[in-house]
């Protein structure tokens, strides 16, 4: 039985599993089919503090990697399909069927960016295709971005993308936008902002350097255009990896693992939640790192019986 198994890596995950592994905790860390998470799906990272030139997301990843490896952690690569979050120890299963058995658990298995699933974009990722305007805004200086989606999300990224853009263009498939009235506001009344709605997106188009076009269907016409652009975003929602526990731990209306205020503490005491799996509103390797941190240190608190009985009044 281990003291603390580590679902999920990311850089919330790793930072627990660093911090854990220095407190002579000896940590499991479970990686999923994606071991690093989002971020090696990136190329050049240059919003992590301590990298003044950038780094390569799946080189920070590999780095976080290899600290909480030199202090002890132990990886599993494998996928949980189930966990018993009834009664301690907790017991969890792996897909070929494996139980393991932890005092405490911290899930950090993040939340996976929605993707249209057509033709160019899963290939483009990284290379003109993104899912974060403030990961990857500042590469588009003076070029023209395409924001695909009518919620929140997408005004908010694409008001955010004209800091850098020439022009961003916001495609949607419907006429009407599911935004709120002031988001939309916001996006009209931006010089910078052009549109091109009730189209549906069909493919991404690109060359050798990279995106050049995006291919959609005019719904009115049914004919096919192509809209020229160095870059496209989608900006369609995060759905967060929590299928696997079943419903077991309270969740907000979006699917987010819910925790304590200022705390990274679930509703079952021995389970602390970090990093994009519990955050709908940052989404930013530092604060997924920093919420990592928190989770070890309150699970550290915890198996030293520091907080075993101040988890009555939680959530």
């Amino acid at each position: 039985m281990y003291k603390t198994i580590v679902v999920g890596t990311g850089p919330s995950g790793l930072t627990a599993a660093i911090y854990l592994a220095r407190a002579n905790l000896n940590p499991l860390v479970i990686e999923g089919p994606e071991p690093g998470g989002q971020l090696t799906t990136t190329t050049e990272i240059e919003n992590f503090p301590g990298f003044p030139e950038g780094i390569m997301g799946p080189e920070l990843m590999a780095n976080m990697r290899q600290q909480a490896e030199r202090f002890g952690a132990a990886f599993k690569t494998s996928w949980v399909t189930k966990v018993d979050t009834s009664k301690r120890p907790f017991k969890l299963t792996l897909e070929n069927g494996t139980e393991l058995e932890a005092e405490t658990l911290i899930i950090s298995t993040g939340a996976s960016a929605k993707l249209l699933g057509i033709p160019g974009e899963r290939e483009s990722i990284g290379r003109g295709v993104s899912t974060c305007a403030t990961c990857d805004g500042f590469f588009f200086r003076g070029k023209k971005i395409i924001v695909i989606g009518g919620g929140d999300s997408a005004m908010e990224e694409g008001h955010f993308l004209t800091r850098f853009a020439s022009e961003v263009r916001i495609v949607n498939r419907r006429s009407e936008l599911r935004a709120s009235k002031i988001m939309q506001d916001r996006a009209r009344q931006n010089p910078k902002v052009a549109w091109s709605l009730n189209r549906t997106p069909l493919e991404v188009v690109s060359g050798e350097k990279g995106v050049t076009a995006l291919k959609v269907r005019n719904n009115e016409t049914g004919e096919e255009e192509l809209l020229e652009t160095d870059g496209v975003f989608v900006a369609i929602g995060h759905k967060p990896n929590t299928g696997f526990l079943e419903g077991q731990l309270k969740v907000d209306e979006q699917g987010y693992l819910q925790v304590s205020p200022g705390t990274t503490r679930t509703n079952i005491p021995g389970i602390f939640a970090c990093g994009d799996v519990q955050d709908h509103r940052y989404r930013q390797a530092i604060t997924a790192a920093g919420s990592g941190c928190m989770a070890a240190l309150d699970c550290e608190k915890f198996l030293e019986g520091e907080m075993v009985n101040d988890w009555s009044h939680i959530l």
